[in-house]
C-alpha cells in the first residue's frame, strides 16, 4: 500500500484542494449538491481516458488521438445499435475490442515502425475524426437504446455507477503498475529504453501494449459518452485528449517517462474539471477556458522540467535559514 499511496500523491491532492477552495470562494453554487454530482459525472469520462494516456506517458510516449477515437467509437456504437440492431450486450464488448484494435494499430506503427508517438497519434487524431464523419453522412445519431443511459446515470446503493467504474479501473491500473511485471517494464522503458533492452525487456512490445491499454480505456470513455447523451456524434471528444494529458501532467507524471503515480492522475483530472466547472459557474467564455487549460498544462510541464532546480532552491532556502536559527540559539545560550 505504501508503494501505491506514496508522497507523489501529496502535491496533486494539495493542488486539487487549493483549486476547489478558490472556486468555492468565488461562487456559492460550487458546493451545491446538484453541481457536485454533475462535477463527479463530468470527471468520470476524462479520468478514465486519462488512465490510458498516463500509461503511455509512463513509457515516454504521448497519445493525441483519444478525443477523435471517442468520436469514431461513439459513431460505430450508434451504427450498431440504431441501424444494425446489434444487442447492447454484444455491442459494448465489440466497442471495447475495437478500441484495443485501434490502439494496437497505432502502437505497432509507433513501436515497430519507429515513428515518434507524437506523429502517429497526431495522424490518428486527424484520421479518426475523418472516419467518424463517414458515418451517417457526418450527422449525429440520436436515441440509440433506452438501456444505454442507465450505464452512466444508473445508481448502486444510491451511488452513481461512474464512481464504481473509477474505483475498479484505477485500482486495476494501480495494481498493474506497482505489482506486475508489465508495470515494472513500462516504468523501465520510460526511464531508460537502452538499459531496458540490456535487461531483456522487449521495448517495442511494451510500447505497443501501452497503446492497446490506451485504446481500451478510450473505448470505455466512448461508451460512457454515448450513454450520457444516448447518441453518437463525430463532434464528440474534442479537446478530451488534451484534458487527459493535462490530468496526467498535473498529477505529476513526467513527460520524459518513467516517473509518476497512476492514482495522482485522478487528482489531476479532478483539478482540471474543477477549474472548468468554476469558470462555467462564473460565466467565463469557452475561449478563456481553453486559455486556462493551456496555461495549466504549461505550468505543470514547467514544474516537471524544472523539478531539479526548484528542489535545489528549496533546499538552499532551508540551508540558509538553518544556520541563522542555530546562531540565534547559540547566542541565547
Amino acid at each position: 500500500m505504501k508503494r501505491i499511496f506514496d508522497a507523489q500523491l501529496i502535491g496533486p491532492f494539495a493542488a486539487m484542494s487549493i483549486v476547489a477552495m478558490v472556486v468555492a470562494l468565488t461562487t456559492d453554487r460550487f458546493l451545491n449538491p446538484a453541481n457536485l454530482s454533475n462535477l463527479f459525472l463530468q470527471v468520470s469520462i476524462v479520468a478514465l481516458i486519462a488512465i490510458g494516456s498516463t500509461i503511455v506517458i509512463f513509457s515516454a510516449g504521448i497519445d493525441l488521438s483519444s478525443g477523435s477515437m471517442v468520436a469514431l467509437l461513439t459513431m460505430i456504437l450508434a451504427q450498431m445499435l440504431k441501424f444494425m440492431n446489434i444487442p447492447l450486450v454484444l455491442a459494448v464488448p465489440l466497442i471495447l475490442v475495437s478500441g484495443g484494435v485501434l490502439g494496437l494499430f497505432i502502437g505497432l506503427i509507433t513501436a515497430y515502425g519507429r515513428i515518434p508517438s507524437f506523429i502517429t497519434t497526431l495522424a490518428g487524431l486527424i484520421a479518426f475524426r475523418g472516419l467518424a464523419l463517414t458515418f451517417n453522412n457526418g450527422s449525429p445519431i440520436f436515441s440509440l437504446d433506452p438501456a444505454l443511459e442507465p450505464i452512466f446515470y444508473g445508481k448502486l446503493l444510491g451511488i452513481p455507477l461512474p464512481f464504481f467504474y473509477l474505483i475498479f479501473f484505477y485500482a486495476l491500473a494501480a495494481f498493474m503498475m506497482n505489482f506486475t511485471k508489465l508495470g515494472r517494464e513500462i516504468y523501465a522503458v520510460g526511464g531508460n529504453p537502452a538499459a531496458a533492452v540490456l535487461t531483456g525487456i522487449n521495448v517495442r512490445k511494451v510500447q505497443a501494449t501501452t497503446f492497446i491499454i490506451a485504446g481500451f480505456m478510450t473505448a470505455v470513455g466512448a461508451i460512457l459518452m454515448s450513454a450520457r447523451l444516448n447518441s453518437g456524434s463525430p463532434n464528440y471528444g474534442q479537446t478530451l485528449e488534451l484534458q487527459a494529458i493535462a490530468a496526467a501532467v498535473v498529477g505529476g507524471a513526467s513527460l520524459a517517462g518513467g516517473r509518476g503515480n497512476i492514482l495522482s492522475t485522478l487528482m489531476g483530472a479532478m483539478t482540471i474539471v474543477i477549474v472548468q466547472n468554476g469558470l462555467n459557474l462564473n460565466a467565463a467564455p469557452s475561449s478563456i477556458q481553453n486559455v486556462v487549460l493551456g496555461l495549466i498544462i504549461l505550468m505543470a510541464v514547467a514544474i516537471d522540467m524544472w523539478r531539479v532546480e526548484i528542489s535545489a532552491l528549496i533546499s538552499g532556502a532551508f540551508k540558509v535559514s538553518s544556520p541563522t536559527r542555530s546562531s540565534k540559539n547559540s547566542k541565547g545560550d
